[in-house]
C-alpha cells in the first residue's frame, strides 16, 4: 500500500471514528499534498508525499516553539498531537549514533577533507537518507565530524 492510499484509507477510518485531531491533520496534509500536485501537474510520488510531510511537520515544530516562547501552552499541546499525527507517516528518524556513522561513511566516500567539502557532505547524508533526517540535524553532525577530524 502506498503512501497516499494509506493516507486516505486512514482519513476515511478516522472519519467514521469521528476523531477530529486525526481528521482536520489528514485533511491539511490532503490540501498540502494536492497543491503540490497541482504544482506538479502529475500525481505525487511516494518521495514527493514525504517531502510535503516533512515540510508540515517541520511547520508543526516551528509553531510549537514560537507558541512555547508566548507561553500559549494549549496551542503547543494542540500543536504536539498534530505532529504526533504526522510523525506516524514520517519514517523513523535516524538515531545520534546512526547519523554519526552516516557522516562517517559519506565523508570517507566523498573523500571530504575540511568544511570546504560540508556542502557536497551534507547534501549526500541527506540524499542517502531522504525523511530520516533534517538539514539543520545533518548539517551539525558534519561540522562537527569535520572539526574533529
Amino acid at each position: 500500500m502506498n503512501l497516499t492510499t494509506r493516507i486516505e484509507s486512514d482519513y476515511l477510518a478516522a472519519m467514521r471514528a469521528r476523531d477530529e485531531l486525526v481528521v482536520s491533520v489528514l485533511r491539511m496534509l490532503k490540501a498540502a499534498a494536492k497543491m503540490r500536485q497541482v504544482e506538479l501537474r502529475r500525481p505525487l510520488t511516494d518521495d514527493e508525499l514525504l517531502d510535503v510531510l516533512a515540510k508540515q511537520g517541520k511547520q508543526r515544530r516551528e509553531s510549537i516553539e514560537l507558541f512555547a516562547k508566548a507561553n500559549r501552552a494549549d496551542l503547543v499541546e494542540k500543536e504536539e498531537r498534530e505532529l504526533g499525527v504526522l510523525m506516524a507517516y514520517l519514517p523513523a528518524p535516524l538515531t545520534d549514533a546512526e547519523l554519526g556513522d552516516a557522516v562517517a561513511a559519506t565523508v570517507a566516500e566523498l573523500d571530504a577533507r575540511g568544511m570546504k567539502d560540508m556542502g557536497r557532505v551534507v547534501q549526500a547524508v541527506l540524499a542517502a537518507h531522504k525523511g530520516r533526517v533534517d538539514g539543520k540535524r545533518a548539517s551539525d553532525a558534519v561540522k562537527a565530524h569535520l572539526a574533529s577530524s
